[in-house]
């Protein structure tokens, strides 16, 4: 199994947790919860990674800079 499909399948079982969570209840938002969930995260270690250098970070998430940096202000990410 490849790394990416190592993510995906914790994704989907996350997932399958919170369906069977809602015992019934109609969800909302699903996928804005899941890239929220899975985003911050991802910025916070890829930061560390290279070592709070935003340029390298950026390069590494294969975003813009100023991309990058929006994100960092919309989760809080110093």
């Amino acid at each position: 199994m490849t790394k990416e499909n190592e993510i995906a399948a914790c994704i989907k079982k996350s997932l399958d947790v919170y369906f069977k969570d809602l015992d019934g209840e109609t969800p909302c938002t699903i996928y804005e919860m899941v890239i929220a969930s899975v985003e911050k995260p991802l910025l916070e270690t890829i930061l560390v990674r290279a070592q709070g250098n935003q340029t390298r970070a950026a390069e590494l998430l294969g975003l813009n800079r100023n991309t990058l940096r929006k994100k960092m202000k919309e989760y809080g990410i110093k």
